[in-house]
């Protein structure tokens, strides 16, 4: 290693190249890290961050509203979108700066940069006009929103990147595409008052979620007032005299709004870093290919996060870097667990899951229980909200096992969190039914639903 300038070079920062460089640097490492834009990379510049406060910003009208039943009266409410996007700024920079000084206090050293792989040991910092070497590499690029290229009018579009730093509020926006990021922008632009229409080409929102929650969603955005359009695309986007967009979908309807945003899927940054010069693996998609322990077909090259394209969640880019500092650095080799990963939508009711959803069970396992309640909230009783919470447990008729937890209601993100714990220790519905209930709380149903509601054996209901 003494033969070059850095033990580890790190190529992106984010949540996962941060991460790694920070604790390779801990561990007395000589490293160094590139990011070209902002480091914090997708979550805390422009994904869940701050999503999650645009998030909180688009409950309010239901709060105030809410607010009546339990004696309160709220004079008439107004809204700053200026005043939400500079203050978001304001956060996100400072979680940047800390990012930054996170890797430098430990020990590293952080470029703003671009960086190119010139051979299996070297990086051009193109920012700097310099090339330095390191034993290891590690890329950690990361993803950003497909393009829709063959789309007419596609100039005219945004993606998410964009929707957080729009000049002014629109009055109506369409969003195309039926994934968490989809669903939980027309959330967000509905609650802040816009005429929302979400466009899905797909018969129902969020595939790969249990389709007990898809559908509930769905009726309950609709209920609230976003308009929901499956199976159809948008085949064109002109811009009009008012200087509004026209969207022709392929059902034949036309929509006029004011932005059209983009959520069709996320591809990974790979291009334009000298991955193919140094005969990196690519896959279809572009992605990196690596072996079970993060390591690409380079033997000192590894690469983590989305730009591998396995799992797209922020915590699970954190544990591969961790993972591979244990097989990198401290002769542990240690491959990421990517199963039963707990997860949330942040749409209004959220989504927390984890586990195996009913399909998905049935396709596994012979014969399944299914253990659902659905019930209003404790909290909408007196507010007169109609607005039902769901539970289900899939559970292994044989074993016994709980295999998925699925809620559709308030906090059901810190739910499923929670949930995560038993359902990775492998605990049974027994051990649900041995939990004392906590009282009053609509997560005491998970461990008060002693009767399934129906079986499935074999793949036919019982």
């Amino acid at each position: 290693m003494a033969g070059y300038d850095y033990d580890l070079f790190v190529i992106g920062g984010g949540s996962g190249g941060v991460r790694a460089a920070r604790m390779a640097a801990s561990l007395g490492k000589r490293v160094a890290i590139a990011e070209e834009y902002r480091y914090g990379g997708t979550c805390v510049i422009r994904g869940c961050v701050p999503k999650k406060l645009y998030v909180y910003a688009s409950q309010f009208p239901e709060h105030f509203a809410d607010a009546a039943g339990y004696g309160w009266t709220v004079p008439e409410a107004s809204f700053d979108w200026p005043t939400l996007v500079a203050n978001k700024d304001k956060e996100i920079a400072r979680l940047e700066a800390i990012y930054k000084k996170n890797v430098e206090g430990a020990g590293g050293e952080t470029f703003h940069s671009r960086a190119v792989l010139v051979d299996p040991h070297s990086v051009y910092l193109t920012a700097e006009d310099r090339t330095v070497s390191a034993d290891q590499i590690l890329i950690a690029t990361g993803g950003r929103p497909a393009p829709h290229p063959a789309l007419s009018g596609h100039e005219y579009c945004i993606f998410s990147n964009e929707a957080f730093d729009l000049k002014e509020l629109p009055k109506a926006i369409m969003i195309e595409g039926g994934g968490y990021i989809a669903v939980e922008f027309a959330n967000i632009f509905h609650g802040l008052g816009v005429d929302t229409t979400l466009v899905y080409r797909g018969q129902e929102i969020l595939s790969r979620f249990d389709m007990d929650l898809r559908r509930s969603l769905h009726e309950t955005m609709e209920k609230k007032g976003i308009r929901i359009l499956c199976h159809a695309v948008s085949e064109r986007v002109r811009k009009n005299r008012e200087g509004r967009l026209d969207v022709l979908l392929s059902s034949g309807q036309t929509l006029t709004v004011d932005q059209v945003m983009l959520a069709i899927g996320r591809i990974p940054n790979t291009e334009n870093m000298g991955l193919e010069g140094v005969d990196v693996e690519l896959g279809k998609t572009g992605a990196i290919v690596v072996d079970k322990y993060s390591r690409t077909n380079i033997e000192n090259i590894w690469a983590i996060g989305d730009v591998t394209h396995r799992v797209q969640l922020t915590p699970v880019a954190i544990h591969e870097a961790m993972c591979f500092i244990e097989t990198a650095f401290k002769d542990n080799p240690t491959s990421p667990d990517h199963d039963t990963i707990a997860t949330a939508v942040f749409s209004q009711p959220e989504i927390g899951t984890v586990g195996l959803s009913e399909d998905e069970a049935v396709k596994r396992f012979p014969e399944i229980e299914v253990y659902r309640t659905s019930f209003r909230p404790m909290r909408h009783t007196l507010s007169g909200r109609d607005e039902k919470m769901l539970m289900k447990l899939v559970v292994d008729g044989v074993s016994r096992k709980v295999l998925g937890a699925h809620i559709l209601g308030p906090d059901a993100g810190e739910m499923a969190q929670l949930l995560g714990i038993p359902l990775k220790a492998g605990l049974t519905k027994d051990d649900f039914d041995r939990t004392m209930a906590v009282h009053p709380t609509a997560a005491e149903e998970l461990v008060t639903m002693y009767k399934p509601t129906y079986r499935v054996k074999n793949g036919v209901r019982v």
